[in-house]
């Protein structure tokens, strides 16, 4: 399994842009490959906007023609330029242009629907939200609830490509154990092994014709 840090927009961008087929894309993104179909056909990941991973600088256009060329091949995941690069520390919360504040549902809403993993905490602090807003529009009581679309962050402006990248990958851990606890609730309760019970077979009755019966023991009542 790769380490891909969004692997079903990667999924997307791949499937719209290469020839790769689904069991390639699906070990290199850490996916099934039934979900990679799912993907192409539209029944997952909805309106999901790609990931370029060129431009991530997790795969070279290189690799993706050598995967091209023989459907064997498994793309291998290049050395990530992004985690050599030094983040600033940011004090106090993060200020968002005016323009800008209304976007932020959407954002939350991308992430209560691609990336669970992601605490309630680390959105507030990446996006600029309020816990109050976050609840909101995860129960659906948000007063323009009919109109927040999931988006993207970085498409919106509200954060950078690699600040989305860290406060994802720092979660991705939390990511595994939820889709194993989804696995295993798919998965349900196994069958019991069947117990090793005693069977009791019980004595089959004296069948009474098959005795010898003399005409003393028929008479012996009318005496």
């Amino acid at each position: 399994m790769a380490d891909v840090l969004m692997p079903r927009a990667t999924a997307v961008w791949l499937l719209d842009n290469t020839t790769l087929t689904f069991a390639q894309i699906a070990k290199f993104c850490g996916l099934h490959h039934l979900e990679v179909k799912g993907i192409a056909d539209g029944d997952v990941a909805e309106n999901m906007r790609g990931v370029d991973p060129i431009a991530g600088g997790i795969l070279s256009r290189e690799e993706i023609a050598r995967g091209e060329e023989n459907p064997d091949y498994q793309l291998q995941v290049a050395t990530s330029k992004i985690d050599h690069i030094p983040q600033p520390k940011r004090k106090g919360s993060r200020y968002t242009p005016v323009i800008r504040r209304a976007d932020k549902p959407d954002a939350v809403a991308w992430f209560i629907r691609n990336h669970p993993e992601v605490s309630d905490a680390q959105i507030i602090k990446l996006i600029g939200t309020t816990k109050a807003t976050i609840n909101n529009v995860r129960d659906k009581s948000h007063w323009n609830a009919q109109n927040i679309r999931p988006v993207d962050p970085v498409t919106l402006g509200l954060c950078s490509q690699i600040e989305l990248d860290d406060v994802i990958s720092r979660a991705s851990d939390k990511r595994r154990k939820i889709e194993a606890e989804k696995a295993a609730r798919a998965e349900g309760p196994g069958l019991a092994p069947a117990q090793d019970t005693p069977v009791v077979i019980e004595d089959e009755p004296e069948d009474v014709f098959k005795k010898d019966i003399s005409a003393d023991d028929v008479f012996r009542d009318f005496d």
